[in-house]
């Protein structure tokens, strides 16, 4: 059983969408909810989550790589390159160079390492575009992990995560429905029995055209305006946060 666990990543990993006022940065998501499971399970269990929204995959490897390594953990999970996706250009064979010679170097040191697909967009107008460099993104991380000997929690197959009820108002990151899906899917792949369950929300509502543009409208004016114009400024949304929880500590520290 695993007694060191180090999360590392952007937005995903950190939580974003599953709001908790009483957590570090204000979030809980799917690592905080596998590190519970995990430290009921034993007693001596510690857990770092390191990432940080906003990260570029080249700016999780520099920042987090190293203190993950330091802190000898014998589970590591990752996943990045989300946000390089949503650039203007972006060269996905280039990122997956680095995500291999990172994902080396954290299965060297004999932990357990998981990776992520990312999710099948196909039903949102937004990620519908962004299908194909998801896809090729996702091959390279299946052939990363099987090279290295990782685990693969395969989102693009939770046809559940399509359904836009597992998404906070900006649609761009999973609520505590979705994050809890992810946190499910993680401890099967570790093959650690637990109690969550998954949500079923049956059939989805019928939503008529002109209710459904004024969302997207409401959406584009509190979310996607304010998306594009830190990206034309340069700026982030984890540009002020740190890791938060940037050393090995009990969950309920």
């Amino acid at each position: 059983m695993s007694k060191r666990l180090v999360a590392l990543g952007d937005s995903f990993t950190e939580g974003v969408g599953d709001d908790d006022p009483a957590r570090p940065n204000g979030v809980r998501g799917w690592a905080d909810r596998v590190a519970e499971v995990l430290a009921t399970r034993e007693p001596d269990f510690r857990y770092a989550n390191l990432a940080i929204r906003g990260r570029l995959l080249g700016q999780v490897l520099s920042e987090q790589l190293e203190p993950a390594l330091a802190m000898e953990p014998d589970l590591v999970t990752l996943y990045a390159g989300g946000n390089d996706l949503m650039r203007p250009k972006v060269d996905i064979d280039a990122l997956a160079d680095e995500y291999d010679k990172a994902v080396a170097r954290l299965a060297e040191t004999g932990a357990t390492v998981v990776l992520f697909t990312g999710v099948d967009g196909v039903e949102d107008p937004l990620f519908r575009r962004m299908r194909g460099r998801t896809a090729i993104y996702n091959e390279h991380a299946r052939v990363i992990a099987a090279r290295h000997g990782a685990r693969v929690v395969d989102m693009w197959a939770m046809r559940q995560l399509r359904d836009r009820r597992m998404w906070s108002a900006d649609r761009l990151h999973l609520n505590a429905l979705g994050h809890t899906e992810v946190a499910i899917s993680v401890l099967d792949v570790l093959g650690v029995p637990h109690e969550l369950t998954r949500n079923v929300l049956g059939p989805r509502p019928s939503v008529d055209r002109r209710r459904q543009r004024a969302e997207d409208l409401r959406w584009a004016r509190e979310h996607a305006l304010p998306w594009v114009g830190r990206r034309l400024r340069g700026e982030s949304s984890g540009d002020a946060l740190n890791p938060k929880r940037p050393v090995l500590a009990p969950v309920d520290d």
